[in-house]
């Protein structure tokens, strides 16, 4: 029980500090850009990762994303139930750190737009939006799979080459989806954003699963120790 407390603690955070920074200094007025920017926002979500990877990470490997869950499961390296246990805990701790950002955000002293820091796209951009989520998901997992790995991996340094990996996607993401590359991170501000957030919100958990699906079978195949 304590490593499903520890991934809704970590995922709390992930959303509370990195949509946070997108609400509170990453726009203004509603542009992104007009804050931190773009950089300030992608390195918000890549430090929490590495700060919950350090603090986390000996209790229950610091998933706190339902896509990186899949591909460990795929990857044979857990157990369907901690998988499905995993995933749910992530949801709920992206809830509470929605509902916590709602909170502030409601509570009135910011200037800033009202958004919860929800992932969208616009019309017509269904397609782009779907490809950048499952071909960003892809690489971020597959990296996670790589430098988690028992005897390949970057061990000590892996929750680093995570965390900046974060940030490298988010980096180019942002301007076609505001990133979600993590169905959970997603789900929590949806919930408070509604509209169009809850509309879209299918594209958000499908295309990750799918990227995280697709690194899970890559990383089988590059990894494997036959013919080396």
């Amino acid at each position: 029980m304590k490593k499903y407390f520890a991934e809704m603690v970590g995922t709390m955070v992930l959303v509370l500090m990195g949509c946070g920074s997108a609400v509170f200094s990453g726009s203004a007025a509603g542009i992104v850009g007009a804050g931190t920017g773009t950089l300030g926002v992608a390195l918000a979500f890549g430090l929490s990762v590495v700060a919950m990877a350090y603090a986390i990470g000996g209790i229950s490997g610091c998933h706190i994303n339902p896509a990186i869950t899949l591909g460990v499961w795929l990857s044979g390296r857990m157990s369907g139930k901690d998988a499905g246990m995993y995933m749910i805990f992530q949801v709920m701790g992206a809830i509470i750190g929605s509902a916590i950002l709602y909170a502030l955000v409601a509570s009135g002293a910011h200037e800033g737009p009202t958004a919860t820091g929800s992932n969208s796209f616009k019309d017509g951009m269904c397609v782009q939006a779907f490809v950048a989520e499952a071909v960003f998901t892809f690489i971020f997992v597959l990296v996670v799979l790589g430098a988690t790995d028992p005897k390949k991996g970057a061990g000590n340094l892996a929750g680093l080459a995570i965390g900046l990996t974060l940030v490298l996607v988010h980096i180019v993401c942002i301007p076609i989806t505001g990133t979600s590359v993590n169905p959970a991170r997603s789900i929590g501000p949806a919930i408070f954003e509604g509209g169009i957030a809850l509309k879209q919100l299918w594209l958000f958990i499908v295309a990750p699963f799918v990227g995280a699906a697709l690194s899970a079978g890559v990383w089988k195949a590059i990894s494997c120790s036959k013919g080396e």
